[in-house]
């Protein structure tokens, strides 16, 4: 039985919340520009293709561009470029040719500023330097004035990857979920296969790739079975992706358990994270190779429900200085080395004297990264997420929870970091508030120990009456990093009930007042 089976008053949003994981395995998750385009491009003949269209159009900016800003815009807006091109080049049946026309020009003219600054750097997303080369050479086949390849990155890659996937090599897990890159080859290759539920690498794009032709001649392949039921999600748009199971299961347990908010935990789906983690692990989904991040996450929520789970499988992310994401991984995330802190400690807690001494000894070695990584403002950055925010919330709780004594001093700089950067309205945020970020920022004020700063209080009640006001606005802006950045709606929602039951347990308000 789940501890939180026993508890009262029970949380209607919370019960809500869990209900929706159960219903939707395949996770929630915001559409992606980026990989709608990838879709425009290669599968015009599925369910959906003008409202994909039309979705491209919507979310291009007034300057011409798509995504955020500080370099996050480059590849849905590589991608969109292309994407229309794909559409007037082929002369599809699309109801505004000018429009499209007007979109190409304006997205060109902002791509060819961008890429002609030199010294541009780009946010660290998974396989951007294969995307941007392979969109690049794309468009490039299609205009008169070709766009430069940034510095640093260069086709010499893909056609390495395009001739291993000729000859029938097996790629690396992880390639396969950005197997779009592969061209022509991708399309079949021998040595991909898909998943028992039709999809390739757990991305619509990837998926679509390797299908090919194929998906408009057989109407009954898994694969365009798959591309179909994704595709209806958001009625022709589809999320850069899913499944996302393990991964959202995890953090959404791991959020409400951590700040104490009561649910009952369904058995089967308790169940179902155990049995997900094998020898190396879990993956976030069917298709995606088992990670670090996702495996501490999921032994973290089993540990907290009551359920824990040896995470000797963490052993194998090991490199000497600190734990990868997944074997290879190229960079460094502090936040999975605090999911890792996490699962290690809350683990060794509940053996006392019979943890094995190599869960001391690792916890107290990613204590020590994790102060070292530090930024001197106090907060930290990270690869898997654009917002300081969610890097400082887990590893300042990691830390406050199983850094002792010789952590508090960087806790108390997060703290502090927190109280300094709140907004005039109560909210949190890199490029503006938003609920996900408030919602960080309350658990680091309410999760960890008090420093005696008078600006406390006051700060949690403002980050509470932003959070209620704010209520029925949208989940928010996507800042996860993949592809391109995306909006895990469930997760960010889980994050921000547990900061309004933080909040109103503090505050002292009446339950009703504050419960989704």
């Amino acid at each position: 039985m789940s501890i939180h089976e026993l508890a009262s008053p029970r949380t209607d949003g919370a019960e809500e919340l869990i209900q929706g994981l159960m219903s939707r395995p395949w996770g929630q998750v915001s559409p992606s520009i980026y990989e709608t385009g990838r879709l425009v491009t290669l599968t015009p003949w599925l369910t959906g293709h003008a409202e994909r269209v039309d979705f491209l159009l919507a979310g291009q900016r007034a300057d011409g561009a798509w995504g955020a800003p500080d370099g996050y815009g480059l590849v849905p807006t590589l991608s969109a470029t292309e994407a229309i091109l794909a559409v007037l080049h082929r002369g599809d049946a699309y109801p505004d040719r000018a429009a499209l026309e007007e979109s190409v020009t304006r997205a060109l003219g902002v791509l060819s500023r961008w890429l002609n600054e030199p010294g541009t750097s780009y946010p660290d997303m998974p396989a951007i330097e294969l995307i941007v080369p392979y969109l690049i050479t794309l468009i490039n086949d299609r205009v008169a004035a070709p766009l430069p390849i940034p510095e640093g990155m260069s086709t010499a890659a893909l056609a390495m990857i395009r001739a291993r996937l000729a000859s029938g090599v097996d790629l690396p897990d992880k390639l396969l979920h950005a197997l779009e890159i592969g061209g022509d080859a991708a399309n079949g290759a021998p040595a991909v296969h898909v998943t028992p539920i039709g999809t390739v690498g757990a991305s619509p794009a990837a998926t679509a790739a390797w299908l090919g032709d194929r998906g408009l001649l057989d109407a009954t392949h898994p694969a365009r079975r798959h591309l179909e039921a994704v595709a209806r999600r958001h009625g022709g748009p589809v999320p850069v992706g899913m499944p996302i199971t393990v991964f959202e299961r995890g953090w959404v347990l791991s959020w409400l358990t951590r700040a104490g908010v009561p649910f009952e935990a369904p058995p089967e789906m308790v169940a179902d994270l155990r049995a997900a983690i094998g020898p190396v692990g879990t993956p976030a989904g069917a298709g995606l190779p088992a990670d670090a991040d996702t495996t501490a996450v999921a032994l973290y929520a089993l540990a907290a429900l009551g359920e824990p789970y040896d995470p000797a499988s963490l052993r194998a992310y090991e490199i000497g200085t600190h734990f990868c994401t997944w074997p290879g991984e190229q960079g460094f995330s502090v936040s999975a080395n605090a999911h890792v802190l996490d699962a290690f400690g809350v683990y060794a807690a509940g053996r006392g004297e019979e943890a094995p001494g190599y869960y001391r000894t690792a916890i107290a070695k990613l204590v020590t990264l994790l102060r070292d990584h530090q930024r001197p403002d106090g907060s930290w950055a990270d690869r898997w997420h654009a917002s300081p925010f969610y890097a400082t919330v887990s590893c300042a709780l990691a830390l406050d929870d199983f850094g002792g004594e010789s952590a508090a001093p960087a806790v108390q700089r997060a703290v502090q970091w927190v109280l300094d950067t709140q907004r005039e309205d109560g909210s949190w945020g890199r490029w503006g508030g938003t609920r996900e970020e408030a919602a960080y920022a309350m658990q680091i004020l309410l999760l960890t120990r008090p420093t005696g700063d008078s600006r406390h209080t006051d700060a949690v009640a403002g980050g509470h009456a932003y959070l209620e006001r704010s209520a029925d606005d949208p989940d928010g802006p996507a800042l996860w990093h993949d592809k391109d950045l995306y909006l895990p709606s469930a997760i960010v929602r889980a994050a921000v009930l547990a900061a309004r039951h933080l909040a109103g347990r503090f505050l002292g308000t009446p339950a009703q007042t504050w419960v989704e």
